[in-house]
């Protein structure tokens, strides 16, 4: 049976590897984890097609760890235990040399098979290597995240996928047979969506589809192809990505036709009714905020609703939270104020919490000036406090810019009557 492109070309040393540098480039961790031979138990998580399961390979080979891997669409809990017991009749008595267990779709385990692995990894007998579409902090157990580092892996940039068809056509015996002339690129890699393995599934169906010598790759030939491909609802693939991002670009444009229309789409297709309402959640508070802050009230109730409900009746309630989150009216004054303020701390470090601020339990710290002159807003005029709440290099920086609208107006008078000029609430 013959191997897919995507198979036969994939990397089998570090050097080999192509993106993800913030974690196998020079200075990468994963770099300096394997050069110390101290490889920790990790959750790769990332798009499909980013390089997990092949980085968990490479990490075996150049670590000299025994290889053991588990597939959480087919395996239960008897064989993680089984697979356990044989990596741990196989491995080496060292740390340096425990084997690594490799499993896929992690966040598809339940509680029970995630729990088994608890013992393995807390005692050592195996490094666990978990790969994972989804947020780990919503569908990897507390107990068994916290025994993990928990490595973000990015869907792959135009350069890289170049460098990948690139190196597919210089290492590959098959595609060497034929002569290839890559004319136009846009189309492979715009229906690739940063997948490496989808933009060498497509790159090798498009060679193999043309009777042609040399092989002349266009857009119009590549999109003329795929297209006639049946379209489907993959939940773990681009249109994952691709129509919960329509979905929440219909809710923050106040399109609720739109919305609806996609949520029926990922319904349809089986979507995660947690994943949708999770997703609805974030909308609430990122595009509508204090705008309208019953709609993370409501997003929020919805989220736990659908789990106590289930399909088919969640989609009505999620269809309720939908319209309502689009009919909002919206504001990101507090998403761009975190960010903003993520981006001082980022730049200016760890500056000292000003004296008054400061708790003063101890008679040592009171003697050192904890404390000293903080006014206790409550016992003030209008219970406000007029005193620097920020550290000195920092005062009077502006993070929160309220948004336009009548709730934020409001908020603007409000902080006006406090602070007066010392920060600008226009914008």
């Amino acid at each position: 049976m013959n191997e897919p492109l995507a198979e036969r070309v994939r990397p089998r040393k570090l050097s080999e590897y192509l993106s993800q540098t913030h974690l196998v480039g020079p200075q990468g961790a994963l770099t300096r984890q394997i050069a110390n031979g101290t490889v920790p138990s990790m959750i790769f998580w990332g798009p499909p097609g980013t390089g997990k399961t092949t980085l968990a390979h490479i990490i075996a080979e150049e670590s000299g760890r025994p290889f053991f891997t588990l597939s959480a669409i087919n395996s239960g809990v008897k064989d993680v235990r089984e697979v356990i017991e044989k990596a741990r009749q196989g491995g080496g008595l060292f740390t340096t040399r425990n084997p690594i267990l490799f499993i896929d779709e992690i966040h598809r385990f339940s509680k029970s098979q995630q729990d088994s692995l608890l013992a393995a990894v807390e005692k050592g007998w195996v490094t666990l290597i978990g790969a994972t579409t989804e947020n780990p902090s919503f569908e990897v157990i507390p107990a068994l995240l916290s025994r993990c580092q928990v490595y973000t892996l990015e869907s792959f940039g135009k350069e890289d996928l170049l460098k990948l068809l690139e190196r597919a056509m210089a290492s590959d015996s098959q595609l060497q047979s034929r002569e290839i002339k890559l004319e136009e690129t846009d189309a492979l890699l715009r229906l690739s969506g940063g997948d490496g393995r989808k933009l060498l599934n497509i790159f090798e169906l498009v060679v193999s589809a043309s009777p042609e010598d040399p092989v002349r790759i266009t857009d119009k030939m590549v999109t003329d192809l795929v297209q006639n491909q049946p379209a489907r609802y993959d939940k773990t693939g681009e249109q994952h990505y691709d129509i919960i991002s329509a979905f929440i670009k219909s809710i923050r444009g106040s399109d609720p036709n739109a919305a609806v229309y996609w949520l029926a789409r990922m319904v349809a297709g089986g979507e995660d009714v947690k994943f949708i309402a999770r997703r609805m959640v974030i909308a609430a508070s990122e595009d509508i905020g204090l705008a309208n802050p019953t709609a993370l009230v409501m997003a929020n109730t919805t989220f736990q609703a659908v789990q106590a409900i289930g399909y088919p009746e969640a989609r009505i309630i999620l269809s309720q939270c939908a319209v309502y989150l689009a009919t909002s009216p919206k504001s990101n004054s507090t998403y761009a104020a975190i960010n903003k303020a993520m981006g001082a701390v980022e730049k200016s470090g760890d500056l000292p919490v000003p004296l008054p601020l400061r708790n003063a339990p101890t008679k040592l710290m009171k003697e050192l000036g904890y404390g000293t002159n903080y006014q206790y807003a409550h016992d003030q005029p209008g219970n406000f406090a007029d005193m620097e709440f920020l550290p000195e290099a920092l005062s009077g920086t502006g993070f929160y810019t309220p948004g336009k609208n009548a709730r934020e107006a409001a908020l603007v008078e409000f902080l006006k009557s406090r602070w007066k000029d010392k920060y600008d609430f226009e914008g």
